[in-house]
Order: C-alpha cells, then sequence, then structure tokens
C-alpha cells in the first residue's frame, strides 16, 4: 500500500512540476485540409494562443479518411500537452460509419473544449420557386425524387443537417455526395443541385451576389450570425435543430493540470475582440467550454447523430 501512495504521490508532483514549467516547446494542434473553414479557426485561434503562451502553437493539417488519419497520429502521440485535435464530430462518429477504426475516441482520447460552434443554412438555387422551409417540404412532398442536396463528406455536419431534415420531414430527396463544401457549392451554385445544409460563414458571399437564397437557420433560436433568418424549427419542422462544433482533444492521460492551462488559453483567444470580430463575420461563434461540458456535449452529440446514422444505414463511401 505504501509503494502504490508513494507511486501516485511521485507522478502528481511530476504532473504539476511539467504544468509549471509548461510549455517550453512548441505545440503542435492536427487539423483538417488546409484553405477549409476548420483549419481557418483553428489557425485563428493558435496565433492568439502564440501570442499569449510565449511558445508558438503550428497547426498541422491532416485530412483524409474522414479523421482517422489525424486521431490515430494524435492518439500515438504523448501525452504530455504538445499534441493536440482540433475537429469537429467526424472523430467521434467514426465507429458509427466505419467497421473498423485503430482508435477508440471516448477512451483515448481527452476532451479540452469545445472552441467554437456554426449553425447551417439551408439554401436553395434562385431557380427552385420555394421561399421557406415550408414550401420546401411541400414541394419535396409533390414530387418524391425530384429534388437534389449536395452532400458534403460521409458524416460532415452539412451531410448529416441534410439527413436529418429529410428523416424529420419525410421527404424523398437525392443526395449527390461531394468531396468536400467548395464542390458541393459549386455544384448548387451552378443549378446541378437544388439544395444544401452548409455552415452559415460558407455561404455569406453567395447570398450577397444573389446566386444562393437562403431559407432558414439550422439552430434552435434564430442566430445573430444569420439576422432575419427563422429557424427550420419555426418553419415547416417542430423540433429540427442542428449546429456544427469544433473542438479540441488531447490524447488520455494528458496531465489535468495541462488540459485546463490549454482550455483557459482557447477562452483567453476567443475572448480578444479583434478575434471575435473575425469570427463573427465568418459565421462563427467562440465558445471555449470547460473539459467537463464539452465531454457532456460529446455524449449527447453522439446518441443524437449516432441513431440517427444506425436508422438510415449512413456508411463511408
Amino acid at each position: 500500500m505504501r509503494s502504490k501512495a508513494l507511486i501516485a504521490l511521485c507522478t502528481l508532483c511530476a504532473g504539476m512540476a511539467m504544468a509549471q514549467s509548461y510549455p517550453n516547446k512548441p505545440i503542435r494542434m492536427l487539423a483538417p485540409e488546409a484553405g477549409g473553414g476548420v483549419d481557418f479557426v483553428a489557425r485563428m485561434i493558435a496565433r492568439e494562443m502564440s501570442s499569449n503562451m510565449g511558445q508558438q502553437v503550428v497547426i498541422e493539417n491532416r485530412g483524409g479518411a474522414g479523421g482517422v488519419i489525424a486521431g490515430e497520429a494524435i492518439v500515438k502521440s504523448p501525452p504530455d500537452g504538445y499534441a493536440f485535435l482540433f475537429y469537429g464530430p467526424a472523430i467521434w462518429l467514426l465507429p458509427y460509419l466505419r467497421e473498423r477504426v485503430p482508435f477508440d475516441a471516448t477512451k483515448d482520447l481527452t476532451p479540452v473544449t469545445l472552441a467554437v460552434t456554426t449553425p447551417n443554412v439551408l439554401v436553395v438555387h434562385p431557380s427552385l420557386p420555394v421561399k421557406s422551409a415550408r414550401e420546401l417540404i411541400a414541394l419535396a412532398k409533390a414530387k418524391p425524387g425530384a429534388l437534389s442536396d449536395a452532400g458534403a463528406n460521409t458524416g460532415s455536419s452539412a451531410h448529416l443537417t441534410a439527413e436529418l431534415f429529410k428523416a424529420m420531414a419525410g421527404v424523398d430527396i437525392v443526395r449527390v455526395p461531394y468531396r468536400g463544401v467548395g464542390p458541393a457549392l459549386s455544384a448548387l451554385i451552378a443549378g446541378q443541385v437544388q439544395l444544401m445544409f452548409p455552415s452559415a460563414g460558407s455561404i455569406a458571399p453567395h447570398l450577397k451576389s444573389g446566386r444562393l437564397r437562403a431559407l432558414a437557420v439550422t439552430s434552435a433560436k434564430p442566430s445573430e450570425l444569420t439576422p432575419g433568418l427563422p429557424t427550420v424549427a419555426a418553419s415547416g419542422l417542430p423540433g429540427y435543430e442542428s449546429v456544427a462544433i469544433f473542438g479540441i482533444l488531447a490524447p488520455a492521460q494528458t496531465p489535468p493540470d495541462i488540459i485546463n492551462r490549454v482550455q483557459r488559453e482557447v477562452a483567453r483567444a476567443l475572448a480578444n475582440p479583434e478575434l471575435k470580430k473575425r469570427f463573427f463575420e465568418a459565421g462563427v461563434e467562440g465558445i471555449g467550454s470547460t473539459p467537463e461540458e464539452y465531454a457532456a456535449t460529446i455524449r449527447r452529440e453522439s446518441v443524437k447523430w449516432g441513431k440517427l446514422i444506425r436508422d438510415l444505414g449512413i456508411r463511408e463511401e
């Protein structure tokens, strides 16, 4: 018993010493493909953290395989506070989408903070004769299988948001998969498909130019990020809600003191007025939750989206 107590005491002291000297070298944070909205958010937060912490927070882009490549790299990294993952729900939804995943996100990764959220927006091609979600549902019911939606990567927020809409509305809308939001939006603008559920920040220029028409926002309540837009729930589909969330995860066994330090630094970065302004203009809301709050969010989101994926038999292509 004494030896176990001594080991525990030594481990605690070592963790405290590590936290006190942390960080003493650059921190790397893995994010999805370069040039996307998540990459932009990660880089803005990393830049602010670097300035505040006195060490570089370097963003490394590791896309591909639905997040498996990035997730596995972090899982195999030492739990010393110098490797983090900045990703969306794809990481913890992998077991629902794939037969085999080389890690268990619930056991091999530790939540640090829910960094940002952004609502999705139901948008249609201007040629479609509908002005609300209610009218879209009526048209889809009148013409089953005639409409198509631009589906981004399987398991992405844009994809699952659309599938939830179709399931709750009981409509037959054909999904046309694209590799990423960019190609999907291009197809919608070209009129090759009729609708899509992209994030708020990705469609602002297209709404101003009139190349797309926004019908509703997917959050439970109207959002300041999309002024004037009603919610899908209030315009034809009661109870509907979907918001894209992105947060930071660390390898399991990373010392709690370091987890809490990084969470505080992310929250501090998000409180910067300049960063808040840039994120607002990009359709993104900073959160900076505690690790415990993020863990609860992950559990809740996993149940909701996991059930939808199972019920619809969604699998990665």
